[in-house]
């Protein structure tokens, strides 16, 4: 059985995280507003502009000579994986679901006989995948001086993309994010952003344009746009899940600390009740003794 002063520094240890707990749930509450509300602003103009490029390439009379950020390199023998994780820890199973996501694809991938390329955002998706796919790894990115997810770091990504794929280096490009929804819930998805995903908003499906200029031109300056675009709304979607799950977590975690002080105060309580009985005992049997 631990001693009284043992018991007394458990519970005063305890309590000190039971502070920090309550202190990062109620700063990642504050910080939850705000990147959810971004996150949803940023999906209609996401799947706007999907659909803008779809119905540009319906309009391209050569299809062999659309550009192959829309149309692909013809073969899919290599896949580049975007896998865009957290900075920072402390939010549930915010990045082992992504990550859960991810090594399912690669193992899909790997089955079929092809070849993967990984490009990690953010240092917990790297720490978690690198013990499996390490040569894998091609690059590592990290945005741990920004403060919020914004479009300078999404369009470094895409810009760092791009490259690669003129270079030839790979054929295929999905990015891994998590989906918010609620706090309690954010969905991992997988989204094919190279070659673009035919896949059309229900909501806008029968929606046409006119465009000048011509269809190849425009899509020659909006297709590089796009792939910034999406992964800018997968980082505001990040962020928000980031946070709504450290929310929950943080919760959970003080919720846990009170009971456990509660617990550890009901044993200090009896130990120092059974010290006392011990010490009434051997006064009376000392009087007794006389």
């Amino acid at each position: 059985m631990a001693s009284l002063d043992d018991l007394k520094k458990r519970i005063a240890s305890v309590k000190s995280t039971q502070k920090i707990t309550k202190a990062m749930k109620m700063v990642a509450a504050a910080k939850l507003r705000k990147a959810q509300e971004s996150a949803e602003k940023g999906r209609p103009y996401s799947e706007k502009m999907n659909n803008v490029i779809l119905n540009l390439s319906n309009g391209i009379s050569d299809k062999e000579n659309a550009p192959k950020l829309l149309s692909g390199t013809g073969n899919n023998k290599v896949h580049l994986c975007v896998v865009i994780t957290s900075d920072r820890g402390l939010c549930g199973g915010f990045n082992s679901n992504i990550i859960k996501k991810a090594k399912n694809y690669f193992s899909k991938i790997s089955d079929e006989g092809k070849d993967i390329k990984i490009i990690t955002v953010g240092s917990k998706g790297n720490d978690q995948l690198k013990r499996v796919y390490g040569q894998k790894i091609i690059e590592n990115i990290s945005f741990k001086d920004s403060k919020n997810a914004n479009y300078f770091d999404a369009d470094k990504v895409g810009k760092m993309v791009i490259e690669k794929f003129e270079a030839g280096e790979f054929d295929i490009c999905t990015i891994f994010y998590n989906k918010f929804k609620n706090v309690i819930t954010q969905i991992p998805q997988a989204q094919q952003i190279i070659p673009l995903n035919n896949e059309k908003d229900e909501s806008n499906s029968d929606e046409s344009y006119e465009f000048e200029p011509d269809e190849d031109e425009i899509l020659t300056n909006l297709l590089p746009k796009n792939i910034s675009t999406q992964i800018f709304k997968a980082m505001l979607e990040n962020s928000a899940s980031e946070q709504g799950s450290r929310m929950s977590a943080m919760d959970n975690a003080t919720r846990n600390a009170g009971e456990m002080v509660d617990k550890l105060t009901i044993e200090y309580n009896r130990s120092r009740q059974a010290a006392i009985t011990k010490e009434l005992i051997e006064i009376i049997s000392g009087a007794e003794s006389l």
